[in-house]
């Protein structure tokens, strides 16, 4: 038997996936877009890089993982009558963290998150009615709350159907959650709602890098037009994988929803400029809050420019509502759960931003060996475990 999860290719799903191989003994049933076999194995590997050596992971795909190739939008993902029931024999518990982010396109995130889930919620429910499942597990986002100013949010409260969403993205989330606890009323249910999700509290190096090239942006400023007193809600990456994988595996978690945030103990952007500002040796950027109608003009403006200033103006154009609403998540029942908090993001910050900008914003790939290279490995320089990279 194993853990169905979806999204191994992405940001969030590879930790995951990077902590289930590390500590614990499950097979994984993993769910990889691709045409062939080889392409199916080196997309994964890309995604776990970042986590293993060629070698690790060579044992981990021979041993604990099985890669079936489809779409999370298709009928049955796309598979072959033999291949679904397969997985759906196999399947023990799932964990569905795929997702689309893409905030501008409601066709997306209608298509991604809405069909994808009720996909994955259908396998939960034969696996269910064939031999039982464990658990269903969901990543969904905090943006569920939609607008909100000002507030501390706890998970029983987040939901209101009668309050308007930023955009697409949170819209579907929303309703993918409500998707999955009337189809699966009889299945152990878990939701994690993360915050803004931005690097590793561990180690500088990502391979995600549109938010982080939103704060770039930002902090190359000489003003910024936000409160100084507003809190941003940040949670490093590791702290949500490790809230997931430890809650999923939970015999009996004491609540159904969490938020994986930074909770009561978000920093100011006061504090997060005063941190970027010391390590850099640089002065602390004024605050105008009065010009932020204009400064979003400019945004937008900037925006139309294919390059990188105007990459990064339409993803901060894209994020902009998410930095004002001076709005966090409490994180108590998480915080209870693993025992500790958070790291704040002053603490890993500016190891991130420095990477980011010293890579231009991508992470260097390691390619397929093969089996020769394989081979050619022992003799040649020892690889660097990025597990034992530290910040």
């Amino acid at each position: 038997m194993a853990i169905f999860l979806t999204g191994s290719t992405g940001y969030i799903g590879a930790h995951i996936a990077a902590i289930l191989l590390d500590r614990h003994g499950d097979r994984l049933n993993l769910l990889v877009r691709a045409k062939t076999e080889q392409e199916a194995n080196e997309r994964l590997w890309q995604s776990l890089q970042l986590h293993m050596d060629f070698a690790e992971f060579r044992e981990a795909l021979a041993s604990r993982i099985s890669i079936y190739r489809g779409d999370l939008t298709d009928a049955r993902f796309g598979l072959d009558a033999a291949e679904y029931t397969r997985l759906v024999g196999t399947t023990e518990s799932v964990i569905h963290c795929a997702a689309s982010l893409n905030r501008k396109s409601e066709k997306t995130c209608l298509n991604v998150n809405l069909r994808g889930t009720l996909e994955v919620a259908q396998l939960g429910r034969r696996a269910q009615d064939a031999h039982g499942l464990r658990r269903f597990s969901q990543v969904s986002t905090v943006a569920v709350a939609g607008h909100r100013s000002h507030e501390v949010v706890t998970e029983d409260t987040s939901i209101d159907w009668n309050r308007s969403d930023y955009d697409p993205y949170a819209r579907t989330k929303k309703f993918t959650e409500h998707m999955v606890r009337e189809l699966l009323p009889d299945v152990s249910r878990t939701v994690f709602r993360p915050s803004i999700v931005l690097g590793d509290s561990r180690r500088p190096e990502t391979t995600q890098f549109d938010m982080v090239r939103a704060f770039v942006f930002l902090a190359g400023l000489p003003f910024l037009p936000l409160r100084s007193t507003d809190r941003i809600d940040i949670v490093p990456v590791d702290y949500v994988a490790e809230s997931v994988v430890l809650l999923h595996q939970k015999e009996n978690p004491a609540h159904e929803i969490y938020h994986l945030s930074s909770g009561t103990r978000a920093e100011t952007f006061g504090q997060l400029t005063q941190a970027l500002a010391n390590s850099a040796g640089k002065m602390q950027p004024y605050f105008w809050p009065g010009l932020e109608h204009k400064f979003s003009a400019v945004v937008n403006w900037l925006a139309n420019y294919r390059n990188g200033i105007g990459r990064s103006a339409s993803l901060l154009k894209v994020f902009m509502p998410y930095l004002v609403w001076d709005t966090v998540f409490d994180n108590s029942r998480v915080v209870a759960e693993m025992g500790r908090k958070p790291e704040p993001f002053s603490k890993y910050c500016y190891p991130l931003l420095k990477f980011s900008r010293e890579h231009n914003f991508s992470y260097p790939y390691r390619e397929w060996q093969g089996p020769a290279a394989h081979v050619e490995e022992k003799t040649a320089a020892p690889v660097v475990h990025a597990r034992g990279l530290r910040t």
